[in-house]
């Protein structure tokens, strides 16, 4: 994890002009500008040593595998369990360290691992330990640590976790819900008001979550859950009436996550395929929602929300697609991962109808978590959105952990979701149409969006042939398919001043 800089080259060169073993001779024996130039380095080489803390495992377990690869996650790495940057050295009589990067710094929270959440550490009797959390400062240290056993090497098997998710209000939809812009499956949750059975008349506002391993259930999650069920539950009985909302979570991709939610690359960490993660959400998941649910499917009755990377996402998702998203839940957002682009993005897209923002983050997250996010709220402002529509919240105890997310989203959704704060106004952009499932085998079905009473279907082939066109004269209208040819097509939807494409694929 050390990193060579500017110091280190020189001191380098320096060193291989003073090629004997007594370097303080041959260093006075230099030309004064070679001294220099060496002394600069050794200067800069100690300066970067000084920004740097070393985390050391001073003793593992005895039953820890031999050649076994220990890794550090935290939030300083999207609490990734195997990544390589992030492996510890072996080193002599069984320890481990690893030296962090200059640019972590403030308070972090971290687990070692044996490259999964199963190898996690635990305490000696193979119990969940909580997250270590430690301040880095400016000088250089070497912390000692332990690890005194690991989940998974317990001498009796652990007891099976007990689901924390309410009954029966969670269920998942699919283990394997299709992502066809993304070629990619992924387990969706939804979470139902408690009334949603005996009241069948009643629809519901829908608030879509990422990371939805951690929304309902600690036994899925990598480190706590939100409690977002148990949150909603306790205001319905309160009688809030933002408790009354559908909540769809959907699974990070894990090794993907980052891929997919940022629509810019990052150099060092990936990215830029979140314009097709949303695209997902709003062509295809979506509108099964409003087909199997009863929801309310105007913009100002949806919501979307995630923290750190799921943060960075939910922004871009809801300017993308304003006629899609009225009510935007930003936690402790990752705005580093792709600054400038971002800048530059929100400096092209003004404000086409009202949408309420949530901004929260802690105080001790990172030296860049509040500027940035206040920045970004500026932006916002700047772009054409009401002030009074961006809450903006700084937690003097806040880090970036699932802990402080589930204590502030009871107030952040009741923010977000008071009623009459937003209204159904449509955007200067058009709402796309539903079009499910998708990949289709044999049926198709063609939801036409808000407002639109009848228009044509044409779905067009690579070759841009039309082989197929039918009239669409209600809201909802089943499409065979059955006879087309494996593959890719577009599906047109045009009405009188509506037209929209989208990508249809045929299995």
């Amino acid at each position: 994890m050390r990193r060579s800089g500017r110091g280190s080259t020189i001191f380098l060169l320096a060193k291989n002009v003073c090629s004997k073993p007594l370097y303080l001779r041959c260093f006075f024996t230099q030309p004064r500008s070679m001294r220099l130039l060496f002394a600069v380095g050794l200067a800069l080489a100690l300066g970067q040593a000084q920004a740097q803390t070393t985390l050391q495992l001073t003793s593992v377990p005895a039953n820890t595998p031999a050649g076994a690869k220990l890794y550090v996650a935290g939030s300083f790495n999207n609490w990734n369990p195997a990544s390589a940057d992030w492996q510890l050295q072996p080193g002599a009589a069984g320890r481990y360290q690893i030296t962090l990067p200059a640019a972590v710094s403030g308070a972090v929270e971290f687990k070692f691992t044996r490259g999964s959440w199963q190898t996690v550490e635990s305490d000696a009797q193979f119990a969940d330990v909580p997250n270590r959390r430690l301040t880095i400062g400016a000088g250089p240290t070497t912390i000692d640590l332990q690890v005194l056993g690991w989940k998974d090497l317990g001498t009796n098997a652990p007891a099976p976790c007990q689901s924390t998710a309410m009954q029966p209000q969670v269920r998942v939809i699919s283990n394997e819900f299709d992502m066809p812009q993304l070629g990619r499956k992924r387990r969706v949750w939804v979470y139902l008001p408690t009334d949603y059975a005996t009241n069948p008349q009643q629809r519901y506002p829908v608030l879509y979550l990422h990371d939805g391993q951690n929304v309902f259930d600690k036994c899925t999650s990598f480190s706590g859950e939100w409690g977002v069920d148990e949150a909603l539950g306790k205001l319905e009985q309160q009688g809030v009436a933002a408790g009354k909302c559908v909540v769809v979570a959907i699974d990070n991709g894990g090794s993907s996550r980052l891929d997919e939610y940022s629509p810019w690359r990052n150099a060092q960490y990936g990215g830029g395929q979140g314009g097709l993660y949303v695209d997902f959400l709003v062509q295809t998941l979506k509108p099964y929602i409003d087909a199997n649910y009863r929801t309310l499917i105007d913009r100002a009755n949806t919501g979307i929300a995630g923290s750190s990377m799921g943060g960075l996402i939910s922004l871009y998702a809801a300017t993308r697609h304003p006629e899609v998203f009225g009510r935007v839940g930003v936690f402790s957002p990752a705005f580093w991962f792709a600054e400038t682009e971002l800048k530059n993005y929100l400096r092209q897209h003004r404000a086409t109808a009202p949408t309420r923002f949530y901004f929260v983050a802690g105080a001790q997250e990172s030296q860049t978590m509040v500027p940035l996010m206040q920045a970004v709220r500026d932006s916002l402002q700047r772009a054409g959105y009401a002030a009074t529509d961006l809450s903006y919240q700084v937690r003097a105890d806040g880090q970036h952990a699932e802990w402080f997310w589930q204590r502030e989203f009871p107030a952040a959704h009741q923010w977000l979701f008071a009623p009459g704060t937003v209204n159904s106004q449509r955007p200067t952009a058009q709402q796309p149409f539903g079009m499910y499932p998708n990949p289709a085998n044999q049926q198709v079905t063609v939801q036409l969006p808000a407002g639109l009473s009848e228009a044509r279907l044409e779905l067009v082939d690579t070759t841009g042939r039309v082989v197929l066109r039918r009239a669409l004269r209600e809201a909802s209208s089943v499409i065979d398919v059955s006879a087309l040819p494996k593959g890719n097509y577009v599906a047109r939807v045009k009405g009188k001043k509506y037209a929209v494409n989208q990508t249809l694929v045929k299995q």
